[in-house]
């Protein structure tokens, strides 16, 4: 159980770090949006391919992956449900639905798995579902929202391929399979550029706290509810009942999906909204309730199921 501490306090001390960092005027909201896109276009790929060229695809392809993925499947579909019957617009249905379902699985996932579940490679599953599904799919559809044209399959297919965090997933992917190593001399830079991706995502995001209207404040209370109430207790139990009921998990794989399940929203939310301008309050007012509802809920779950 410290792990989970040490996770979430390491998460909110650099988070406050960006909240100073904006009180003091050190930096502002060009600063942050700078930031942001640092992490998006340049940090997080490298980043994504550093992490999945040593994944193990067998691993990756497992009942595990098939659980989350129903897990997704149940709250981002309420989500959209949700917003259509609220007439929200693309852009806004999309940050919705990845607020109600895109896991904190890197910067809190993976010390989580490796420290409380006993297996970093755990994690990986979510990640792969994740980086290579969920997110080019709603950046392609955010793309179409940006540049007004009616989005076609062929779209579909093509622009997720000129995303950068696309290209690093796949990239990393690609290198997993084949078992290639990148000389050193290109995999150590593509590392110290990686490691500046989570800070600078949650530094931007302490900004934001700063500059913008206070959690709460910004989002109707009752759709904020309903998406961190998708994410915190919907996703977790849905992925634990597919992998006892329709996938016969083991006590210890079940407890490995419902955790990771129940991490909360990602900081990339915050960062793929801020790149297009949706529905940044939703996002990140999702990450902030929901990272502070994960606590309990995530120390819930390992002393049921363990």
């Amino acid at each position: 159980m410290e792990a989970v501490f040490e996770g979430f306090a390491t998460i909110g001390i650099v988070i406050g770090l960006g909240v100073l960092l904006a009180q003091l005027g050190i930096v502002d909201a060009a600063g942050q949006h700078t930031l942001s896109m640092l992490a998006f276009y340049v940090c997080s790929p490298a980043l994504l391919l550093t992490v999945l060229q040593h994944s193990s695809l067998r691993a990756l392809f497992s009942d595990n992956l098939i659980a989350s993925a129903g897990g997704v499947l149940v709250v981002s579909t309420a989500s959209v449900a949700m917003s259509l019957a609220r007439r929200r617009g693309l852009g806004e249905t999309v940050i919705g639905a990845l607020t109600a379902c895109y896991c904190n699985a890197a910067n809190l996932g993976l010390p989580i798995a490796a420290y409380v579940l006993g297996d970093a490679a755990l994690v990986a599953p979510t990640m792969l579902l994740q980086l290579i599904v969920l997110q080019p799919l709603a950046l392609a559809l955010l793309d179409s929202v940006v540049t007004q044209r009616r989005l076609t399959a062929l779209d579909l297919l093509a622009r997720p391929l000129r995303n950068p965090i696309t290209i690093g997933s796949l990239v990393g992917l690609v290198l997993a399979a084949t078992q290639a190593t990148p000389p050193h001399w290109i995999e150590d830079p593509l590392t110290l550029i990686g490691d500046m991706s989570v800070p600078a995502m949650l530094l931007a995001y302490g900004v934001s706290l700063r500059l913008g209207p206070l959690p709460g404040r910004g989002v109707p209370a009752t759709e904020l509810g309903w998406h961190v109430g998708l994410k915190m207790v919907a996703q977790p139990l849905a992925a634990y009942l597919i992998g006892r009921f329709l996938l016969d998990l083991g006590p210890h794989a079940l407890l490995a999906v419902t955790v990771i399940s129940a991490l909360p929203t990602a900081q990339n939310v915050f960062v793929i909204a801020s790149r297009y301008r949706q529905a940044t309050l939703l996002a990140r007012d999702g990450i902030f309730v929901s990272t502070i509802a994960s606590v309990p809920v995530v120390l819930a779950i390992s002393a049921l199921l363990t």
